[in-house]
């Protein structure tokens, strides 16, 4: 009987996580808490185990709901430990130019609490950065992109451990998040 209690236990445990890292909006992928899809360095769409190819929408930014509104998407960049260097943004950039109207686009850079805060700070600085000259170089218009960076002062992961185990945690908080604002044909 305990082992039958420590299975179920064990198996509600997996269930719920996987519903818990879905967003309503985004049902079936991985997101951050304010709803913000997470992708891989590929540019691809961080699923969870309740995805279902009805979900595909929501990645490719092609739901309805969301063609409709006039109103804000979000993005997340992510990074390697200590690189500034960008992979694919060609999403994002598709995004942008396929709006009717374009408004503002912001980047936020972020790092990890590994290393001195000022360094960090000038690392989330250089990812914001290089994710607006990503952009720009994909045809984004740049006078509608702000750059910030917040350094390590936001994160969002929570880890513990040591050495790559810890790196590999932190991946959320090297991130730089974008935020766009404007209208869908």
């Amino acid at each position: 009987m305990k082992k039958f209690a420590i299975t179920a236990g064990m198996a509600l445990a997996v269930a719920m996580s996987g519903s818990a890292m879905a967003h309503s909006e985004n049902h079936g992928y991985a997101t951050n808490s304010n709803g913000t899809i997470w992708r891989i360095s590929n540019g691809s769409c961080l699923k969870t185990s309740v995805w279902s190819d009805a979900d595909s929408a929501a990645c490719d930014g092609t739901a309805p709901a969301a063609a409709a509104l006039a109103a804000a998407k979000k993005f997340a960049v992510f990074f390697d430990f200590d690189s500034a260097a960008v992979g694919n943004v060609s999403h994002i950039a598709d995004y942008i130019n396929g709006l009717s109207e374009s408004g503002n686009i912001s980047l936020v850079g972020h790092a990890d609490l590994i290393g001195d805060s000022a360094y960090n700070m000038a690392l989330s600085q250089r990812r914001a950065n290089n994710v607006r000259n990503a952009l720009t170089n994909s045809g984004v218009d740049g006078s509608l992109i702000s750059v910030d960076a917040q350094g390590e002062s936001a994160p969002v992961a929570q880890c513990s451990g040591r050495g790559a185990e810890l790196i590999s945690c932190l991946r959320a908080d090297r991130r730089v998040d974008v935020q766009i604002s404007g209208k869908s044909s």
